[in-house]
């Protein structure tokens, strides 16, 4: 008899079946002497819709709220339908004695083969191999050491617990608000807190006052010496008539009180997680997030040159450490060759910085892969990213940067004035970066690497010594408080991993639970959840900067106020952590969803509150004949029908990476066909014949094969579904 192994993705069960000796490959598992492997492509199988628990729900209408299903119903997901079968093949073998769960170490991996599972109907024994990384020792001790499933019983619980209580909130809540309102209004845990936080930031931003500030410099030899306030430690004061009086008093000599130097060593960011790598790439090359993770799984899947993407660890096992000679090895090459050469001849030591198995939970941090790469065969965006993973993971393996920072104290009567510099002595992990770099994630203004260096080298603070007399001449310097910056999907995603911020009430409990947890959404979802609030028109892009849109401030207004915070999720995985450890009951928290949902149902119903379109046009639907709505699309401006049912939308313009030849901002590509041509603020217009030339000219890349190739993608991006995942349910209804 042999077992059969469910892993989560391919690429997962290629390794365990590598380990296990299977060496006949088909298309939807491999098999061995004994064991047969398979594999899930995510999620398999669903919760029904609706529609599927009765006719009565076809039609969407309050008289039918809440919807509360008795029984539960699994789905088989359409997409995915072909293997969900080829898996239910294997199970029903005669020759297959047991399954062993293999999927993701965790509660959503737990859930995913489960459903599989409870849809099959399985009858035959479970068993679980419990692994934080696939590397071919790990998968061996895994399954030296498989456990009874029924040790799972309670974290399946929570995971299905869990995906029972969004369905029934999300969707009574969006069914009763668009039953309402009239309009295509969505909501849920996780994307209505996430659009809560845009708000927030903005109202913080309308309501900001700029107050000015003084400080005083004093340029000595080429430093500059600033002034530090003794009362407060501060550089600044919002007092001007002070600053004023010190400058006015002030003696025209400066007297050298203390000369500090140390040396201090400093290590390298920590490895990237999926959140992490994403801001990064938003902030330095204005990747979505989406963009970044659908890169991330080209270079996973396709090159397999980097590690799992969807993690939320940034440290490693120490059964990895084994492997990171070989992993050296596999990157090093074209810029990489040198420094990956380097570490190689030297012992690698797996200190605590980034090997620490208490910190990796269901995935290790995201690193190269022992896959030999090939630069050539990649893209462009395909390079950037894996040279951000690999620098890091170069940087790591380095040893400390050794510098010496220098910090002068000089009084000008009784005031203190510092000035600080440093020289580097070994540049360890630095030389992997280029000598400006700055790690976006650290906005510690006093970060080693942050140190500015001081005009005129470090000669200038070698000359300086205690009790030096040097003239100087004070100067004021101002500046205004600004406020806090707009989001981008970089700092979104990370307010979504630490939206504590934005908590309503500060309850200590709740704060740790949410730190816990990740935050709102998962590094799995939380791509999908942004562009979900971009395709409903909640929320718009202006250049990189998120806003808010009229839509996004109704719909926030007439959701329920619990719906608004992160608390609810927070409360929530209290609860379902409860559940996965046996000590709180799933019947009487659904009881408490359910009661809550009517609760929701109730409110809504009872509001005295209205919903407008602000954005109509008149333009008329071609379709339909009443007038459309214009939005601001992730990829341009569109115009949509206002009637649901209709459906209709046409594309208005596109934002384009065009440079205008006048300012040389990005263009708009508007108009149809022939009459297509690029648009600029500025006011210069360009027909997209005549762009073609002009770059064909310039002996551009952009030429018209390129340009076709944009044109291509455009098309194809206007086809994407306008809506979110209840895209189907709008389109067929009737109200």
């Amino acid at each position: 008899m042999k077992h059969l192994v469910i892993a989560e993705k391919p690429s997962v069960a290629r390794d365990i079946a590598r380990v296990l000796g299977c060496g006949k490959k088909t298309s939807t598992y491999m098999e061995g002497k004994d064991y047969i492997v398979t594999w899930a492509l995510g999620h398999l199988v669903t919760l029904a819709d609706p529609e599927q628990y009765g006719g009565q729900y076809k039609t969407w209408n309050m008289d039918t709220l809440p919807i509360l299903p008795d029984q539960w119903k699994l789905v088989v997901i359409r997409q995915t339908s072909r293997q969900y079968h080829a898996v239910r093949e294997q199970i029903f073998r005669k020759d297959v004695s047991d399954v062993i769960i293999a999927t993701d170490a965790g509660r959503e991996g737990e859930l995913v083969a489960r459903w599989i599972l409870e849809k099959c109907g399985n009858k035959k024994p479970l068993k679980r191999l419990w692994i934080s990384s696939v590397t071919d020792k790990a998968i061996r001790e895994g399954f030296s050491h498989l456990r009874p499933g029924k040790d799972y019983d309670a974290l399946y619980l929570a995971a299905e617990t869990r995906a029972k209580a969004d369905w029934v909130v999300g969707i009574n809540a969006t069914r009763a608000l668009t039953c309402k309102y009239n309009a295509q209004l969505s909501c849920g845990r996780v994307q209505t807190p996430t659009l809560a936080m845009i708000a927030s930031r903005e109202e913080e931003i309308k309501n900001f006052t700029p107050k000015p500030y003084y400080g005083l410099k004093a340029v000595i030899n080429g430093i500059s010496f600033t002034w530090t306030d003794a009362r407060s430690g501060s550089a600044r004061t919002f007092d001007k008539k002070r600053i004023e009086m010190i400058r006015r008093n002030a003696p025209g000599e400066m007297v050298i009180t203390e000369v500090r130097r140390k040396v201090k060593r400093s290590s390298s960011p920590a490895l990237y997680d999926l959140t992490a790598l994403q801001r990064e790439a938003n902030q330095r090359f204005g990747f979505s997030a989406r963009e970044t993770l659908n890169i991330m799984q080209r270079l996973y899947e396709n090159h397999k040159v980097l590690t799992y993407p969807r993690t939320d660890s940034r440290y490693l096992t120490s059964d990895m450490t084994g492997t990171l000679k070989e992993r050296l090895a596999a990157c090093s090459t074209g810029p990489y060759r040198k420094a990956a050469a380097r570490l190689a001849m030297q012992e690698i030591r797996a200190d605590k910085s980034f090997v620490n198995d208490a910190k990796v939970s269901d995935h290790h941090a995201i690193i190269p892969t022992e896959q030999y790469v090939q630069l050539e065969h990649m893209s462009n965006e395909e390079r950037r990213i894996y040279d951000l993973v690999v620098r890091r993971f170069l940087a790591v393996l380095s040893p400390a940067c050794e510098y010496e920072e220098t910090e002068l104290t000089g009084t000008i009567g009784q005031e203190s004035f510092r000035a600080k510099g440093s020289r580097i002595l070994k540049a360890g992990w630095r030389e992997i970066y280029d000598t400006d770099w700055q790690d976006i994630e650290d906005e510690a203004e006093d970060a080693p690497w942050k140190e500015k260096h001081v005009p005129g080298g470090e000669q200038a603070l070698a000359g300086i010594k205690e009790g030096m007399r040097l003239p100087a001449s004070l100067s004021v310097t101002e500046g205004k408080t600004a406020p806090p910056p707009y989001f981008t999907e970089g700092t979104l995603i990370a307010a979504m991993e630490n939206p504590v911020k934005y908590m309503h009430q500060k309850d200590r409990t709740l704060a740790r639970t949410l730190g816990e947890t990740g935050g709102l959404g998962t590094v799995a979802t939380r791509a999908d959840i942004i562009e979900k609030l971009f395709n409903s028109f909640l929320m718009e892009k202006k250049g990189n900067e998120i806003h808010i849109t009229s839509k996004g401030k109704q719909l926030l207004s007439l959701v329920p106020a619990d719906l608004k915070s992160p608390e609810l999720t927070a409360r929530w995985e209290l609860r379902l952590q409860a559940i996965s450890r046996g000590k709180e009951s799933s019947a009487d928290f659904m009881d408490e969803i359910e009661t809550y949902t009517r609760s929701l149902i109730s409110q809504i119903k009872d509001s005295g509150a209205s919903f407008r379109h602000d954005n109509l046009t008149r333009h008329k639907c071609p379709q339909c004949g009443k007038l459309m709505l214009e939005v601001n699309g992730k990829h341009g401006k569109m115009l949509v029908c206002q009637d649901r049912e209709c459906g209709y939308r046409e594309t208005v313009s596109r934002h384009t990476n065009a440079r205008c030849p006048v300012c040389h901002k990005k263009m708009e590509l508007v108009g149809k066909g022939d009459a297509q041509r690029f648009v600029c603020v500025c006011g210069h217009r360009e027909k997209l014949s005549s762009f073609q030339e002009r770059k064909k000219k310039d002996g551009n890349r952009a030429n018209k094969r390129d340009v076709a190739a944009y044109m291509k993608k455009q098309a194809k991006e206007a086809e994407e579904p306008i809506n979110n995942a209840f895209a189907e349910a709008f389109k067929n209804l009737g109200l």
